[in-house]
């Protein structure tokens, strides 16, 4: 362990910090479309240290029970020695399978093993042509490693093969949703679980199951580490800076860290928050806190959005297009605009609401508003962690 300064420890990939979860609780009604939970890890003694912005990457295990279909589907008995991905240590490829492999992503190396071990008798030699590349993309989608050794009978592996066609199971990455000046000993994480069906099969996501699932409080080993994002920070306590912080869904963390941040420090500046879910009844989460950050100042204003409580879909966007006057002043006020979640549709909606708000309430062409937007960006005022 390498401690440059002080004595701290350094804790990356290769050397996690090994902590275990205190306490963990449903953020979630249940009625809500979907699963999500507040993670409490114990730090004490760890001498990990973070930041509100921060990330914690989440070291998970597979899931058994798709380890043991998948080693039946293999034809193993579970017990069979191979090195591990990660160590290289010799092990059962059952142990190797659960800590080490990706088998819920298929490598470009099993399909060529399977194409190769049936003489190209597969659908996937097929697809394995340039010109299908989105076909086979799309015939992947939804398909564990499992998927392909059942639909490929013929295609038979010694132990050693198979390992070789894996990917190496890789840390997970979740926006850090606290302060360490509020909870000096922990790290929590804010995290909707992953399910879905596909190929009639029930899936999961790796990392939001291994917590939601595998984890027993204070008992199972998660190691970790934090990844720290230095383009995501709050401007000093002191500043009269205004912060807009627009994060629905689980996007609302690094915002939960942001408030217990300004409130242990009391910071000066305006705070305004956009969260939205999808119902105020199953999903407002720390609904709570927030209402207590209102009363006493450490959040100025807090505009929600709940797209199935009404006939009409209404989200965060929509929010800031009804109060575009006020939001126009905070941005010329020298406003910084934080936006943490979904990349795909939610921040593109988010990004095109502010060039709306910019050319409307500040009379601007569509030229201007991104001119005024590029500016905000090379001041490091807007700044997004999307994901």
């Amino acid at each position: 362990m390498s401690t440059p300064e002080a004595g701290k420890p350094v804790y990356n990939v290769k050397n996690p910090c090994i902590a275990k979860v205190k306490r963990m609780f449903n953020l979630s009604g249940p009625d809500a479309p979907k699963h999500t939970a507040h993670y409490e890890i114990d730090l004490a003694g760890s001498g990990l240290e973070y930041t509100p912005g921060d990330s914690l990457a989440v070291q998970p295990t597979n899931d058994p029970a798709l380890v043991d279909d998948t080693l039946a589907a293999l034809g193993f008995s579970g017990t069979e020695i191979v090195k591990h991905p990660k160590t290289a240590a010799e092990v059962p490829i059952r142990q190797a399978l659960i800590e080490g492999a990706l088998i819920t992503e298929i490598d470009n190396k099993l399909i060529k093993a399977i194409i190769e071990k049936t003489a190209g008798d597969t659908l996937l030699a097929e697809l394995s042509v340039p010109e299908k590349k989105e076909a086979l993309q799309h015939y992947l989608w939804g398909r564990f490693v499992i998927d392909l050794l059942l639909e490929n009978p013929i295609a038979k592996f010694t132990p050693e093969e198979f390992m070789l066609t894996q990917k190496k199971l890789n840390i997970r990455l979740y926006s850090i949703s606290s302060s360490q000046k509020a909870h000096p000993n922990e790290v929590h994480l804010t995290v909707a679980t992953v399910r879905y069906t596909s190929h009639n099969r029930a899936r999961g996501g790796v990392c939001s199951t291994f917590l939601a699932e595998r984890v027993t409080p204070n008992e199972t080993l998660i190691p970790c580490f934090v990844n720290h994002g230095k383009g995501f920070r709050l401007p000093e306590p002191h500043e009269e800076t205004p912060i807009i912080m627009c994060g629905p869904g689980t996007g609302i963390a690094p915002f939960r860290a942001f408030l217990e941040e300004r409130k242990a420090t009391s910071a000066k500046g305006k705070a305004w928050l956009f969260f939205g879910e999808v119902s105020a009844k199953s999903c407002y989460f720390y609904k709570d806190e927030f209402d207590a950050y209102l009363a006493d100042g450490t959040l100025t204003k807090l505009s929600t959005a709940w797209s199935r409580d009404q006939a009409e879909k209404i989200y965060v966007q929509h929010k800031m297009l009804e109060h575009s006057a006020e939001f126009w002043s905070w941005l010329e006020q020298g406003a910084i605009m934080y936006v943490c979640g979904d990349a795909a549709r939610m921040a593109g909606d988010v990004d095109k609401a502010m060039h709306t708000i910019i050319e409307k309430e500040g009379g601007k062409t569509p030229e201007e508003a991104a001119a005024y937007v590029q500016a905000m960006k090379d001041a490091k005022r807007y700044r997004r962690d999307v994901y």
